[in-house]
């Protein structure tokens, strides 16, 4: 070995493979005495690695689970397998793990050599999943930038596309991602504005790091205060009330997990949907993508905007 370190990386590497080894057997791996592998597994142990020691002619060296999550010692597959699930957790969202899928992802892109960020880019551009894009979808490597720019106080420029579809320039201070509504949302102090804003994640583009300091800064609390504020300017959510023309079973089976806590239930031959909060748009791509006829209750902003949508596609 070349090293202490060197050795210490390649025991640890040993040891969280899923069986036991004997003193016998890591001594001839790594080309040391009996005496240095106890050592190292002892250095292991201070730093936090909790390695089992058996005796017996069956026993030796194993890593367990502990209290704790020491640092792990992943292979270059199984680092890319990992930033892809997080990604994927990134861009679907998992229920109470959006910002520590994030946090997670941009601690291990930071780590990650440029031959590994290359690959886990190329494979998440290639690869696709069966269903329908979430509303609101990003690319994780906007979050990443945005949220490690958070994480360190760095300003960042990025091109910003408004509402209207127009699409300019910013230049920001980062303090906070923030899920809600299905999507991410970026609380940065906007430089050239001189003012707090939120902005959609999915409409940020190119986004960079430019190494000069954030020299504005927002407690927790005023960030909460910002978000109830701002709240208008997100998307607003409905329940609908609709009845499909559709068996319970088949509404149920089309909808899969789109359905929440929302709610089938059976009207004669059709079904009542009482759908989960949701906003129009995405209410109304859910009951096309139905494909049979229904007819809304409620809310009037469904009942709007699906008219809009007749209305555009008109000849």
């Amino acid at each position: 070995m070349t090293g202490p370190t060197s050795r210490l990386l390649a025991l640890l590497s040993l040891l969280q493979t899923a069986r036991t080894w004997s003193g016998s057997e890591l001594a001839e791996r790594l080309d040391v005495t009996h005496r240095t592998v106890r050592r190292d597994v002892d250095r292991l142990r201070e730093m936090g690695y909790p390695v089992e020691a058996t005796l017996g002619a069956h026993g030796g060296y194993r890593l367990v689970a502990g209290t704790s999550i020491p640092p792990l010692l992943l292979e270059d597959d199984e680092a890319v397998a990992v930033a892809l699930g997080l990604r994927t957790v990134a861009v679907h969202g998992l229920p109470g793990l959006e910002d520590a899928g994030i946090r997670a992802l941009t601690k291990l892109s930071q780590s990650l050599p440029p031959r590994l960020r290359h690959r886990v880019r190329t494979l998440g551009a290639n690869a696709m999943s069966w269903g329908r894009p979430a509303a609101g979808a990003v690319d994780p490597d906007v979050l990443t930038v945005l949220a490690a720019a958070a994480a360190n106080r760095e300003r960042v420029r990025l091109e910003y596309e408004t509402r209207d579809g127009r699409s300019g320039p910013r230049h920001v201070e980062p303090q906070q991602l923030v899920s809600a509504h299905h999507r991410w949302y970026l609380v940065a102090f906007d430089v050239d504005r001189d003012d707090w804003r939120t902005f959609r994640a999915d409409r940020v583009h190119a986004p960079r790091a430019t190494g000069a300091p954030s020299r504005h800064d927002m407690p927790a609390a005023d960030v909460l205060t910002h978000l109830e504020e701002a709240e208008g300017a997100m998307a607003p959510t409905y329940r609908a009330d609709v009845t499909l023309h559709l068996p319970t079973d088949v509404a149920r089976a089309r909808l899969r997990d789109h359905l929440g806590d929302g709610q089938l239930v059976p009207d004669g031959d059709d079904t009542r949907w009482h759908s989960a909060p949701d906003t129009v748009e995405w209410l109304a791509l859910r009951l096309l993508l139905l494909d049979c006829r229904f007819v809304v209750h409620g809310p009037p902003a469904l009942r709007t905007h699906l008219d809009s949508v007749h209305e555009r596609t008109r000849p």
